[in-house]
C-alpha cells in the first residue's frame, strides 16, 4: 500500500494529463492521416515506466474515455480496457528493467502488442464491425478480401500492426527516458527501474 500511495505522487497525477495530450495529439494526426499504425500511448506508456503499472493503467484508461467522449474519436472509448492494460504492462516491463536497454524495450513493445490484439481484436469487430475509418482498415480488409471472417481478420490485422505500433512506442519512451535530466527522473517512484 505505501509503494502505490508513492506511485500516485504530486508528480506522478500531474503528469497522467500530460500523457493523456501527448496520447490524443499524436493519435488523433496518425489517425487523420491514415497511417497503419496507432501511436496513440506514447504518453501511456511514459507514465507506466516512470511511475508504475497503476499509474500507467490508470493513464491508458483515462486517455481512451477521455479521448472517446470528447467527440473527437467516439470509438476510442470501447478501447480503454486496452489502454489499461498497455499502461499496465509498461509499468510492469519497467519493474524488470527492460526500460534499461533499448532492445528489451522494443522486445517489451512487441509482447505488449500482441497482448493488445487479443483483447483488441473482439472490441474492433463487435464494436466497429471492422470499420473506424483509420489506417489500419486497409489491413483488416486485406485479410476480409483473402477470405477470413471478421474477427479472424481483426486479429490478424492487429497481429499485423500492434507489435510494431508498440514497439515504435516503447523504443521512443526509452528515448525520451534517455534523454531526461536525472534530477527530473528521480522525482518518480520508479526511476530505480530505468538505470
Amino acid at each position: 500500500m505505501e509503494r502505490l500511495k508513492r506511485d500516485f505522487s504530486t508528480i506522478s497525477l500531474v503528469m497522467i494529463p500530460v500523457a493523456i495530450a501527448i496520447n490524443i495529439a499524436i493519435g488523433q494526426l496518425v489517425y487523420t492521416l491514415k497511417l497503419p499504425l496507432y501511436l496513440d500511448s506514447i504518453g501511456t506508456i511514459f507514465v507506466g515506466a516512470v511511475a508504475g503499472p497503476w499509474v500507467g493503467a490508470l493513464t491508458g484508461l483515462l486517455s481512451n474515455l477521455i479521448w472517446g467522449l470528447s467527440g473527437l474519436n467516439p470509438a476510442y472509448t470501447a478501447y480503454a480496457p486496452v489502454g489499461m492494460i498497455v499502461g499496465l504492462l509498461a509499468g510492469i516491463f519497467s519493474q524488470l528493467g527492460w526500460f534499461k536497454v533499448w532492445w528489451r524495450a522494443i522486445i517489451a513493445g512487441v509482447i505488449t502488442g500482441l497482448v493488445a490484439a487479443l483483447i483488441s481484436a473482439p472490441i474492433y469487430t463487435y464494436v466497429s464491425g471492422g470499420v473506424t475509418g483509420s489506417g489500419t482498415d486497409v489491413i483488416t480488409a486485406v485479410f476480409r478480401n483473402a477470405g477470413f471472417g471478421i474477427l479472424p481478420s481483426a486479429f490478424a490485422q492487429g497481429v499485423s500492426s500492434d507489435p510494431l505500433d508498440k514497439a515504435i512506442s516503447f523504443f521512443v519512451v526509452w528515448l525520451v527516458v534517455r534523454g531526461l535530466p536525472l534530477r527530473f527522473l528521480d522525482r518518480f517512484s520508479r526511476a530505480e527501474d530505468l538505470r
